[in-house]
């Protein structure tokens, strides 16, 4: 009796061994599986949202097109020299590209930013920013605070730069001064628009700001960016944060 127990409980060990083994070898062929379905599908929201964005700002430079004819004479008049301002800025990746926007600042602006450096009001450091900036023209004002002058960055989108949603490009010696949590941003395309532009605009802390662009890149898809350039609209129009 003893002996059949033995026997039985042997048997059962070596086809519980049997069975482990079978399942290490069925086990890659699921893994393989759960890859390539994972696979299929980043590459698949990232078709998406790159038809959105050619679409999307292809359509708006379309519909804005009599406002950039409008924005540029008056900028022009204002302070007679280029209408457009391309700064350098860091994209995907750490890639640098020329960043557009409508000029609304005086000619020499850059120059007089560094008598103005001990003046910034952003109290994280990194980045520079000035409530009643002198180097902003009355006409560069107002279109701040509406948002006017990034409105030519439609072009960086279409040209794959950018996209509509995602974090605000930084500039290469802000990004010198990153920490490697803040260095996340740049694992996603920058955008336009983003969480903390409707959350609050400049008034925002920069590290916030990081946060919020984080949680963005964790969560991002089609139906979060429409949400957001949704959103963006109120936040426009108030000019809430805007400076």
């Amino acid at each position: 009796m003893t002996s059949l127990s033995g026997h039985a409980r042997s048997h059962r060990i070596q086809e519980i061994e049997r069975l482990m083994q079978m399942r290490k070898k069925k086990n890659p062929w699921k893994m393989q599986l759960k890859i390539s379905i994972w696979e299929w599908t980043v590459a698949f929201a990232k078709f998406l949202k790159t038809t959105f964005d050619i679409l999307g700002s292809f359509i708006l430079l379309i519909f804005f097109s009599p406002l950039f004819l409008v924005t540029a004479i008056l900028i022009y008049i204002t302070d007679p020299g280029p209408v457009f301002y391309v700064a350098n800025r860091v994209g995907l990746n750490g890639a640098h590209f020329g960043f557009i926007k409508f000029r609304s600042m005086y000619v020499n602006a850059e120059q007089r930013k560094e008598q103005l450096l001990t003046q910034n009001e952003s109290e994280d450091g990194v980045i520079f920013k000035m409530k009643n900036d002198p180097r902003i023209t009355p006409v560069g004002r107002f279109l701040r605070r509406f948002s006017i002058d990034e409105l030519p960055q439609l072009i960086n989108v279409l040209k794959g730069d950018m996209s509509l949603v995602g974090p605000r490009p930084p500039l290469p010696e802000e990004v010198q001064q990153y920490t490697l949590q803040q260095r996340k941003r740049l694992h996603v395309k920058p955008g336009i628009t983003c969480l903390w532009q409707i959350k609050g605009r400049s008034e925002i802390p920069f590290q916030q700001q990081v946060q919020l662009d984080l949680q963005y890149i964790r969560s991002q898809g089609i139906f979060k960016d429409l949400i957001i350039l949704l959103k963006t609209i109120p936040a426009v129009i108030t000019g809430k944060g805007a400076y």
